[in-house]
Parts: C-alpha cells; structure tokens; sequence
C-alpha cells in the first residue's frame, strides 16, 4: 500500500524503531470480525471468538443471510467492538452515542442495556441516520430513539441527563486505510489538527449532556496524536472535574502516548484496525435531573384497536409510553424530556399502522419480539426465507388459521405476516428485498 510520505515520517518518528512492522502492515489484509446479538432469543454456536470479548468472534459476515437478515449477527471489526466493551455500560442507564452511523457502537450498547434504560443514537448526517435506523431495527431493541441532530440542539434538549456518552468522532481515519484505502485520498498533514478542532466543539456540547458522576468515553479510528491525546488534555484542561479512568489493555492494546490510562491498537500489535479509546469519570456528585414525564398521545379509538391486537397476539406487556406520528404508533422508554423540537429518524419502537379500523403490526415489532413473547408463530426453512425476502409468497402445506403470525427463522423473528388461506402473505419491507 502506497503511504503519503508525511505520514511515513510522521510514524516513523513515533514508533521509532517499531515503525518498520507497523507500516508493513498495510500490506496485510484487513481484519474480519462480528458480534452475537444477545436479544434474540435463540442462539447458534460460532467459532473463532475473539479473545476478551462477550459476543466477539472472528470471519465475515454475509449480508443476505439469515442471521443477519434477522439480527443474530453485527459485522463490526475487533478495535471498534472494544470502544463499548470499555465503556461497560450498565442495565438502566441512559446514555448517549453521539456520533452513531451505521451503528456499530449503538448495536453493541443495546447489547449490553438489554432493552432496559434509554439509549439515545444521534448521526448528523441524514444519509447515514437512515442506515443506523435499518440496523437498530435489524437487532431488534426497544428502548432506544434515533435523532439525526446537531450536538448543539441535542444539547438543548439533554442538558446534564446522560449517565454515559460515548464519542466515536469524527476523525482522519488513519486506522481505516487497510479496509477503505480510498480515506489514503483525504489524507494530508494537517488533517488530524483540522479534526481535532471540530473533535473539541463536539466534546464541548458533549459535556453539557454528561450528568453529574457520568462517564464519558472518545474514540477514534486513528492514530494522530493531536487528535488523540492531545484532544483528552484538552478536555481534562477545560473541565477540572473529569479524571481519566484505566482502559483494560486487551488482545495487543498499549498505552497512549506519555498517557498510560487510554488505549491504542496497531495493526502490527492488535488483530485488528486503528483505534484509540480514552474514558473519563465526572467526579461530580451524581444528583437526579427532574424530567417531565411524557404521556401517551392515542386517541380512545387507537388505543383501542392496539389493545384489542395486543390482547390477542401478545404475550408481554410492552413497557413505554405511546406516541403516534400521522397513523403510525411508536413505543418509546419512560423518562425521555420533551423532543418535539428535535429530528426524530426513529421514534422509539415502531409498533405498527393504524388502517381504516384496523391494526396492522409493523416488520420492526416482529424483530423486537421474541418468540415466546407471541401467540401465533411460523417457523419458515432456509429455502422459505429465500422465497420471503425475495418478495414473494410463502405457499404452506400445513394448514393454520387466517391471521397474523411472526415469521421465525432459526428461531428469531423476521417481523409479522398474514396468513390467508393456504399462504403467507408477502409482508418483508420493499427496501430491504433481495434474490439470493
């Protein structure tokens, strides 16, 4: 791989006698990885974990296979899975990914949330907000809200509420050149000071989000220094009450530069990308921020028409309050502040459409649910989920009644469909259709 001759240089003069190996390994071929989704209810056995890691495991990921169809499985590579591992957020927090898309980060919180707290996903690019959308659906949560905001306005409306933010910012990407060598093309000596300024505007709406005795934890996919370490002097700089808590040095991670509490990952070191991670507590004591709570915005008949479908194909009482958006109906986790005045990509759990008198349940809550959670199922094979996710309907040899079913494969959910007749109606969203 061809290196700009500054950042040979550069590197070369950090690493010293090291730097040979690391830049031999953009020679190398990038490394693979992917996540277990620990909410879906039935698991298959993989090989290749990755050491240290709960749901970590080594290979590649086809994208029009069942378990990623349905969730079972997020491809993200080693480094990025150890941001939110450092982060170890717990059950009931309320917590923050600033920059989420596509999701990796967000996914691997949900993980560790277990549909409990509120996680609240935020992109700025509307583009890309709309992909982290498809994978939170894909892994199937239930508490969390996708905005598609400036730091700025989010700032407004979640002053001194997150009990831990994570920021994968906005960086020069040094760490991605072997799987995306096009970023080689972005590349020139004054970037990662350029990053680094907009990487303190963002920490600096950031921390008017962070409660009292909060975490906050920085990462970028690059190695430059100046937008690293010298990013997280900064911050310790302008904000007295922060201090650096130890990230675990895992799998080849070393210690920062002149910094031994943050974390680095070299190719040449760690099986994996680039990636830096630095954690900080506020040392603040915690207190509780009143926030009004929201009530359920359904017109008596709507209510009803849920209920009335609830009561028959649910067996779990959904836990949130109700909100809906034209005919729409979300579910979304209590204890959220007023965002009337934000850009919502997803309002919580989309839990179906309101049609002339009727219900009808949306793909998401059949992700979201998990099987023993509904009444009527149907377990379709791997040729059937071919037929399905191509567009078509699925003919049945056995027979059922007329209704609506969740269509499980391998034992998860692949959203609702009716069945009429002697057939599954084709209920898989247009968007995401493919032949295999």
């Amino acid at each position: 791989m061809l290196l700009p001759d500054k950042f040979v240089e550069k590197y070369q003069t950090i690493l010293g006698s090291k730097a040979k190996t690391f830049l031999k390994s953009f020679d190398q071929e990038p490394i693979w990885a992917f996540r277990t989704n620990p909410l879906k209810k039935e698991q298959l056995l993989f090989e290749d974990a990755i050491p240290n890691t709960v749901w970590g495991h080594y290979g590649k990921v086809f994208g029009k296979s069942a378990e990623h169809v349905s969730g079972l499985v997020y491809s993200q590579e080693p480094a990025a899975q150890m941001v939110v591992q450092a982060a170890a957020p717990q059950k009931g927090m309320k917590v923050l990914d600033l920059a989420a898309a596509p999701g990796g980060k967000t996914t691997h919180l949900l993980s560790y949330l277990d549909n409990s707290g509120i996680l609240v996903s935020n992109d700025i690019s509307k583009k890309r907000s709309k992909i982290l959308v498809e994978n939170v659906e894909r892994f199937g949560a239930r508490n969390v809200v996708v905005t598609n905001e400036s730091p700025q306005n989010l700032a407004k409306v979640f002053g001194n509420y997150f009990d831990l933010i994570v920021l994968d910012a906005p960086c020069s990407g040094e760490g991605m050149f072997r799987k995306d060598p096009a970023a080689i093309q972005y590349w020139h000596e004054a970037y990662p000071v350029e990053c680094a300024e907009l990487q303190k505007k963002i920490l600096a709406e950031a921390m008017k989000m962070l409660a009292a005795g909060g975490n906050l934890v920085y990462s970028t996919c690059t190695w430059a220094p100046e937008e690293n370490e010298a990013v997280i002097r900064w911050l310790l700089s302008q904000y007295d009450y922060l201090e650096l808590v130890n990230v675990p040095k895992l799998n080849g991670m070393v210690q920062g530069i002149d910094m031994p509490q943050v974390a680095r990952m070299y190719p040449h070191l760690f099986k994996g990308e680039g990636q830096f991670i630095a954690k900080l507590r506020d040392r603040r004591s915690s207190r509780t921020v009143p926030v009004k709570s929201a009530r359920n915005r359904l017109k008596r008949e709507q209510e009803q028409l849920w209920q009335d479908f609830a009561h028959k194909h649910l067996n779990v009482k959904l836990d949130g309050f109700y909100q809906t958006f034209g005919d729409k109906l979300y579910l979304l986790p209590h204890g959220l502040p007023d965002m009337s005045q934000l850009k919502i990509a997803r309002n919580g759990l989309h839990l179906g459409t309101f049609k002339k008198n009727r219900f009808e349940p949306s793909f998401a809550l059949g992700l979201a649910l998990r099987k023993d959670e509904v009444v009527q199922s149907i377990e379709i094979d791997i040729e059937q989920f071919k037929v399905y996710t191509s567009g078509n309907i699925i003919a049945l040899t056995t027979n059922y009644e007329n209704g609506w079913y969740q269509i499980l494969i391998n034992g998860n959910g692949l959203g609702f469909a009716k069945v009429v007749g002697n057939t599954i109606k084709n209920y898989f969203p247009k968007g995401l259709r493919f032949l295999s």
